[in-house]
């Protein structure tokens, strides 16, 4: 048996209350001291400093590279599809919008299923697997059932999925593909794991145990193992190994990814392998956002939603139970956020994503980005901050000829009341168009990327004729010829500025007339300013607006 091999069996159960530890053997609920519900794992870490980083330049880049610190005993119960490893991109072109030149996307959607659930799917079936569990039984809002179905089939365990009736069809059809029982509870994803926990203990069977589930948390951590390995190539080198980014978004219903995280960095910081801790930003639908109500009210325990009202389906989870306590006290402690937004702001960041950077996303990855933009507004992330999002998923849907009439069994709660609406998971339509007073526009830019970032931003909503020049003394030709509805420019440019560029506008009978609205990255003196009066419709800072307050500017000077 190789050194390694024998390092995979020491895993100890710690209860977070009294700090009694037990081997990790077998799946338990509760400490058996003091009966307390929240366990970590720990490991031998003395061990793990003098292996890592050297062994891990032989391993593969997969969530199994970190197998030292997650808690599966013996490699030969793992149930694997090549999980993990997924890329970290840079939002080029969000980026440059917001002014943010490190906006960083942990791109989830490249998992076997599409989501990052495939991390938890591979760890807690491995497990399970271990453990001879041959049957179990889950609640679910869509992504968590499709990748434990998936991994269960590789692994032959039997597996019952309680899904609530808001999750839509599609993602429910491909549970079933997979030959999982599906079992539609009509109610809330809370009544939902009550159904399915209640069928478990009648069953005798197995009840996967979310948040409060070893396996699942510990698999969230290798999201931040792989973000701290690959920063350095993206930012540069630092002073330490590994690299921590400045903030990290999610959008949580349970809570279970930014506890895997935060985990993960304090592991790392006991390693010598990072020097500091990332602040979290925890992004809930307005909707259902027991942690960022419970959180802005002070309070301890979290306050249930009883009555979810929200699209964002896979989120909506109305009480997330001990991860608020968990998260709530790390943020006060070490900074981050709580932050709600709507169902519109989610669905119109869905837009933003793919038409700037060409990422497109299910709903609950968008509301993480949605997130972002409003605590930048609101300045409480600063604009030069190295931030990560987790992208957590892409949806694919089952063509519905693919499975016969008899897939589903339905669950009716007839005495409560779970919501007013049945709402299924999408877009609520377009963000709209201008509409046809502007028809042509200028664009007179020196920087390349930033012409075609608002080319782009112009395409998107609708069907423009744009012209575009990359100095003063062209683009005052350009606008003498073409005579369009709107100029976008920049002052800062080669040979004639925006300043002069300007003036000979004004001083143009053919011109003098069409609205300019300014944007610029130049921080402008007072004397600049009083040069501007009169001459422009508007000023707009470089980075410090977006795509719906630019179109809505044009519309208005159209007017």
């Amino acid at each position: 048996m190789t050194t390694q091999s024998r390092f995979r069996h020491q895993v100890w159960l710690e209860c977070a209350a009294c700090k009694h530890r037990v081997p990790f053997v077998r799946t338990i609920k509760a400490c058996e001291r003091c009966g307390h519900d929240w366990l970590d794992a720990r490991y031998d870490y003395e061990t793990v400093r003098k292996l890592w980083p050297d062994v891990l330049r032989e391993r593969p880049f997969d969530m199994w590279r970190y197998r030292e610190l997650l808690p599966l005993r013996d490699d030969a119960h793992k149930v694997t599809m090549g999980e993990g490893g997924t890329p970290l991109l840079r939002a080029t072109n969000l980026g440059m919008m917001l002014g943010c030149p490190n906006i960083y996307i942990k791109d989830e959607r490249q998992g076997p299923t599409g989501s990052f659930k495939d991390r938890q799917a591979s760890l807690a079936i491995s497990v399970m697997k271990e453990q001879g569990i041959t049957e179990a039984v889950l609640a679910s809002t869509g992504n968590v059932a499709i990748s434990y179905s998936a991994y269960s089939a590789l692994a032959g365990i039997k597996l019952w999925a309680f899904l609530t009736s808001l999750v839509p069809s599609e993602k429910m059809r491909e549970v079933a593909l997979y030959g999982t029982e599906v079992i539609k509870v009509t109610g809330t994803y809370d009544q939902t794991k009550k159904v399915a926990a209640d069928f478990a203990a009648r069953k005798g069977l197995f009840a996967d145990q979310g948040i409060r589930s070893i396996s699942s948390r510990e698999s969230m951590k290798t999201v931040a193992f792989e973000v701290a390995e690959q920063l350095p190539q993206l930012i540069g080198p630092g002073k330490t190994p590994w690299a921590t980014p400045d903030w990290y978004f999610q959008a949580v219903s349970g809570g279970m990814g930014p506890v895997g995280f935060w985990k993960a960095y304090e592991e790392m910081m006991l390693l010598g392998l990072v020097d500091r801790m990332p602040k979290l930003a925890c992004i809930q639908a307005t909707g259902c956002a027991p942690m960022v109500n419970s959180f802005k009210r002070g309070l301890e325990e979290a306050e249930p939603v009883l009555n979810p009202q929200t699209r964002v389906i896979t989120i909506a989870t109305g009480n997330p139970g001990p991860a608020y306590n968990y998260l709530a006290r790390v943020i006060r402690e070490h900074g981050g956020a709580f932050e709600a937004v709507t169902d519109e702001e989610t669905f119109r960041a869905m837009h933003v994503m793919a038409k700037l950077d060409g990422i497109s996303m299910e709903p609950a990855a968008a509301a993480a980005f949605a997130g972002l933009f409003k605590l930048l507004s609101q300045g409480v992330v600063r604009r030069d901050e190295v931030i990560v999002v987790n992208c957590s998923g892409h949806t694919f849907p089952v063509e519905k000829h693919l499975l016969g009439e008899e897939w589903l069994q339905t669950i009716e709660l007839p005495t409560e009341k779970f919501a007013t609406e049945a709402p299924t998971e999408g877009l609520l339509g377009s963000l709209g168009q201008l509409d046809g007073r502007v028809r042509t526009i200028a664009i007179i830019e020196d920087d390349p990327k930033a012409r075609l970032l608002l080319r782009r931003i112009l395409q998107t909503r609708g069907d423009y004729q744009i012209f575009e020049a990359s100095d003063g003394a062209m683009g005052l030709e350009m606008v003498r010829r073409e005579r369009p509805d709107i100029i976008l420019m920049d002052l800062m440019m080669p040979g004639m500025d925006g300043f002069e560029l300007l003036e000979a506008l004004k001083a143009d009978e053919r011109a003098r007339d069409i609205p300019v609205i300014v944007i610029s990255a130049k921080e402008l003196t007072p004397a600049e300013r009083e040069r501007l009066s009169g001459q422009i419709e508007t000023l707009m800072q470089k980075g410090d607006f977006t795509d719906e307050e630019l179109l809505e500017e044009i519309l208005k000077r159209a007017s």
